[in-house]
């Protein structure tokens, strides 16, 4: 084997690649030469029986063939497939047609409940306050005047996480750490969001539900008619021009004297339907005067006054939208949703 010899091989190499229609054939000529038994590892092998001053000249010029048709080679297929993109046709786009519509996003109806009556208190003067969904003993009952006895501290009725931790049952002790964060009065604040309590999940029960409690306390007097004032302002914007608001006597451990608040129902406009159990009203809310007590829990003057009150958001939602069951709420059932876009 001479230099001429790996000269002539490179020529034919390149001629018949030069000649190559298409990938499968190139591939056909990288076995030939390339392969385990091509022409170029035969060259390999058959260094042995070149002589001694010959052979590196002759190793060097085999090993730069074998370079140089890898070259070619990869630069031959690569050839191929730019042809075969340039080939390549984009889909036909038929611009004529009409767009595909996809459907916006809708407020859930107890989220669409929440932001209205918050607007609603917001034109009054109330500013909304948040906290944290696992609550102390101390700010869930004991600030809020809640005996050792009452049954709502039974663990048949709260989910206890520790002896002194808990899932709020209500979003009244956001309205502790809202004076315990050393605000003075006035303080009108109102606090939307969710409650836990161990109900078992019916029509109108869950376990899980929101509230959305008001808080308005201040040094000068404030008594039960600046209450009704309010709550009859919310009753008007929230359920229309032409509604009753009805209070009764109650108890409530953190407010004294307690009221339950009703509203004539929206359906038969007082006159009796199944929705209302045919009285004509429909509980809506527990308010009151806040207990004296509560202030001395959380160091505030006895010489304070305020009313607090809170509502279930389900409920208000159930009674706008006439809905019967709560579970449908949380279905996540689109089709039903949708009607209250």
């Amino acid at each position: 084997m001479t230099i001429h010899d790996i000269t002539a091989l490179h020529e034919t190499a390149l001629s018949a690649l030069g000649k190559a229609e298409n990938a499968e054939a190139v591939e056909q000529l990288r076995i030939q030469y390339l392969g385990r038994n091509g022409a170029i590892p035969a060259l390999m092998k058959g260094l042995g029986s070149v002589s001694a001053e010959d052979r590196a000249a002759v190793g060097k010029a085999t090993n730069a063939l074998r370079c140089a048709i890898e070259n070619a080679i990869a630069e031959k297929k690569a050839s191929f497939t730019e042809t075969a993109r340039g080939d390549a046709r984009p889909p036909c786009v038929d611009f004529s047609l009409p767009g595909r519509w996809h459907g916006t996003g809708t407020a859930h109806p107890v989220s669409s409940v929440i932001e209205e009556a918050v607007r609603i208190f917001s034109r009054l003067g109330f500013t909304v306050a948040d906290g944290p969904d696992i609550e102390t003993n101390f700010n869930n009952f004991v600030a809020l005047n809640t005996a050792d006895h009452h049954p709502s501290r039974d663990a048949s009725d709260t989910f206890w996480l520790t002896d002194d931790l808990l899932l709020r049952t209500q979003t009244s002790p956001v309205q502790i750490r809202a004076m315990l964060a050393g605000k003075k009065p006035p303080v009108r604040i109102v606090t939307p969001g969710r409650c836990y309590r161990r109900d078992t999940t019916d029509a109108t029960h869950s376990a899980n539900f929101h509230q959305i409690e008001g808080l308005y306390v201040d040094t000068v007097p404030v008594s039960l008619a600046d209450l009704k004032s309010t709550l009859a302002y919310f009753a008007r914007e929230m359920m229309g021009t032409d509604v009753k608001v009805r209070f009764r006597p109650h108890f409530f451990p953190f407010t004294e004297p307690s009221v339950e608040v009703d509203f004539s129902c929206h359906i038969c406009h007082g006159t009796g339907c199944r929705v209302c159990k045919q009285s004509g009203w429909i509980e809506i809310l527990g308010a009151g005067m806040v207990d004296p007590r509560v202030y001395e829990h959380i160091g505030y003057p006895p010489d304070t006054y305020g009313y607090a009150f809170g509502m279930g958001v389900e409920r208000i939602a159930m009674i706008r939208h006439g809905i019967t069951d709560i579970r449908l709420l949380y279905e996540n059932d689109l089709r039903y949703l949708r009607q209250f876009a």
